[in-house]
Formats: structure tokens, C-alpha cells, sequence
């Protein structure tokens, strides 16, 4: 077993991630093995103000939902509102409960203060309007890109009224049944009014695209991104939906295929707006297949980072998270022979270390992969060392 990687160790600041790195990258993701955990939001929340301050960051994107996430974004760059709003409403997944992201979005609203739009910082869900229990109604997206456009442009253009939206989309709770998520039958994802849907919106959408100069002369860059998001997630939802309503074996598979490309889709127009720092958990973000059992099949899926990647090359970069302890969650320290394990004997507390250049120092050394007993920890995968630019190792995780 090798002992000595003392080279391969650093501190976990923004000159040391950078020097990892061929380049600077568009998007910077921070993966994490497991949510919930405050230590961890803390690590996240100081590495952006790091980047922020030293690599000239703009924008952090955490796994929450995209719409929801507009609401943080108003208030962030100097909108109207109380915090507790904010952390009520603009948060999915529980986020809004947690002190890292409240501490978040309170400095980042005091650091913009002050500034020209042009300096202020962004912030972004990227997930979709998705929880474990279903779908969001298409309803919000589709009818705010029909609002922006039915201002802008002329109404012949436009391949339906609101009316027929609000028609074909029926009662919210029809999409939103949890029935749906285990058993297809109660879906109305392959209904012909979600078939209709599924056409307007792609004409909406095209609409979009085709009356891009006029819309960019019109009104400002930040209408028109928002537009998009509108676009992109109605079709992702319809698109989700969709899935749901099947009975196939390979349901699963496509839902939580259709989920990451959501994620990438927006991740993919995050970078085009400059460098970002992502953060969510790491099957999203690793460039290898992502796999996991539910509902007892065996899944696998491309996730976000991997097709993030194979769109942007080398602007794309990538650390993982592995942890030490999480005794609150039953985890104890890590057998020897693992990743976790090999970094646990060391003295940090906190450390990045260089994934390529620890897999090219133990060549054929065999590194097991850890078993966790808590089911909400996922080990980081020894094999994807080489293909992650850097690990971030914390060595004790205490409840937070």
C-alpha cells in the first residue's frame, strides 16, 4: 500500500483547485456524497468566496429547482423581499431549511449591494422542477414563455391563446399525483392533451429561436435567458411526464436519464453566461456512468456532468467529495484500503487532493471500495479517480 501522497495534498482554496487544472474552467462542479450535511455547505460556501474573490466568479448553481431558484436570483441581485420568503420559496428539495444556503444567500445579496448590475453575483438552481414524489405541472413554464412572447411578438404568430393551454393542462393535481411515480396508470403523460402540449410547446419554443433578433433588440439578455429556462423546462417536464405514463421496463431508466439532461441543459446555459461553480451531489457531476438501484432494477444513466463534459471539453472541470466519519449517520472511520481510508491517516482535517496524480502513484496498488451501512452516503468509486480532477476529502463530518 502506498503511505507517502504527501504531494498530492493541498488546502482546499480557489489557487489550489486552479492549479489542478489545464485551464480555467466554465463550470467548476462540486460534488458532494451525501445532502443534509452542514459541514459540507460550509466547505462549499467558502470555496465560492474564494473563487468569487481570486477567479472572478459570477454565479453559483446548486441542485434545486430552476424556477424556484429565479425567486433567490431576484432577491440576491437586489430584489423585494424578507430572507425567510426567500428560503421558503426559493428552494426545493429542503434547501431552504439549511443554514449554509441561508448564509449563502445572505452574503451574496450584502456583496452585491452597491454594485452595477454587471458585477453583481448570480445565483441559479439547475435542477428541474422534479421531487422523489413526482413532477411539477407544466403549467408555470409553458404559460410564462406564452406571457413573454404574447408581449413581444405578433399574436398570429403565436401557435395557440392561453386559453387553449389552460384547457389542455386541466387541474395542476393531475400532473402532480405521487401515485404516478410508482405505478404509470394514474400518469397523464401519454395523454393526447399532454401529446398537444408536447407540439405547443416545441412551437413555442421555435418561436422563441425564430424572433431572436427582434427579442434581443427589445429587451435586455436577461428576459430572453429566462425565456429559455421557461422553454427548456416546460419540454423537459412534458418530456418527463411522458416517461411516467410508460410501463416499459426501462421507465426508470428514462426518468432519471431525462432528469440529468434537464441538469445539463442548464448548466449548459449557465457557462455560456461565464464561470460558474455547480454544486449538487456527485452522480450528477462525475464524467463516468452514473448507477443506482431503485425500486429494485439496477439503473444506469449519462448524468449531467457527463454530458456537460462531452459538450465542453476541458471548460468543464470536476471535484468529488469523499468523506471520513459521519457517526451521526452511522458511518465510521474507513477500512485502509480504501480511498477514505488512505486519506484518514493522514493529519487534515479538510484537504484537495490531485485524483490523477494519486491513481498514477499507486499504479496497480488495489484500492477497495468502501460499503457504507447508511444507504443516504455514497463512497466515492475508486475507479473514477483518474477521470476526476480533484477530491476533496473531509475527515470527520459532525452533526450539524
Amino acid at each position: 500500500m502506498v503511505t507517502d501522497i504527501t504531494d498530492t495534498v493541498h488546502a482546499v482554496d480557489a489557487a489550489a483547485v486552479m492549479a489542478l487544472l489545464p485551464a480555467p474552467p466554465r463550470l467548476l462542479a462540486l460534488g458532494e456524497p451525501t445532502h443534509d450535511e452542514e459541514a459540507l455547505l460550509d466547505l462549499r460556501n467558502d470555496l465560492f468566496r474564494h473563487l468569487v474573490e481570486r477567479e472572478g466568479y459570477g454565479t453559483i448553481a446548486i441542485e434545486s429547482d430552476c424556477l424556484k431558484g429565479l425567486v433567490v436570483d431576484d432577491y440576491v441581485t437586489g430584489g423585494e423581499g424578507t430572507l425567510d420568503a426567500v428560503m421558503e420559496h426559493g428552494f426545493s428539495h429542503g434547501w431552504g431549511a439549511h443554514a449554509g444556503n441561508r448564509e449563502l444567500v445572505r452574503w451574496m445579496r450584502a456583496h452585491n449591494t452597491g454594485r452595477p448590475p454587471s458585477e453583481r453575483l448570480r445565483f441559479a438552481g439547475f435542477d428541474g422542477p422534479l421531487e422523489i414524489t413526482g413532477a411539477a405541472s407544466p403549467r408555470q413554464a409553458l404559460t410564462a414563455l406564452h406571457d413573454h412572447l404574447s408581449t413581444r411578438v405578433d399574436a398570429a404568430l403565436l401557435p395557440c391563446t392561453t386559453a387553449t393551454l389552460d384547457r389542455l393542462l386541466g387541474t395542476d393535481d393531475r400532473w402532480t399525483d405521487p401515485a404516478a411515480m410508482t405505478d404509470p396508470s394514474p400518469s397523464v403523460g401519454q395523454s393526447a392533451e399532454a401529446g398537444r402540449l408536447r407540439v405547443l410547446a416545441d412551437d413555442l419554443v421555435a418561436l422563441l429561436d425564430a424572433q431572436a433578433p427582434h427579442l434581443l433588440a427589445a429587451g435586455s439578455r436577461g428576459d430572453w435567458d429566462r425565456a429559455r429556462l421557461y422553454g427548456r423546462t416546460a419540454l423537459g417536464l412534458l418530456r418527463y411526464h411522458h416517461w411516467m405514463a410508460d410501463a416499459s421496463s426501462a421507465r426508470l431508466t428514462r426518468l432519471v436519464g431525462v432528469r440529468d439532461q434537464m441538469m445539463a441543459d442548464n448548466l449548459l446555459a449557465l457557462a455560456a453566461r461565464g464561470p460558474a461553480l455547480v454544486h449538487a451531489h456527485n452522480s450528477h457531476l462525475q464524467r463516468a456512468k452514473s448507477s443506482m438501484r431503485m425500486g429494485g432494477m439496477p439503473l444506469e444513466w449519462w448524468s449531467a456532468g457527463a454530458l456537460v463534459n462531452a459538450r465542453l471539453g476541458e471548460e468543464y472541470a470536476v471535484l468529488a467529495t469523499a468523506l471520513g466519519t459521519l457517526r451521526h449517520r452511522g458511518v465510521d472511520a474507513p477500512p485502509p484500503d480504501t480511498v477514505e481510508g488512505l486519506l484518514y491517516a493522514r493529519p487534515e482535517e479538510r484537504c484537495l487532493v490531485d485524483a490523477p496524480r494519486l491513481a498514477a502513484a499507486l499504479g496497480d496498488v488495489p484500492l477497495a471500495p468502501r460499503v457504507s451501512p447508511w444507504f443516504g452516503y455514497a463512497p466515492f468509486d475508486p475507479a473514477h479517480l483518474a477521470g476526476t480532477d480533484g477530491l476533496v476529502f473531509v475527515k470527520d463530518v459532525a452533526r450539524g
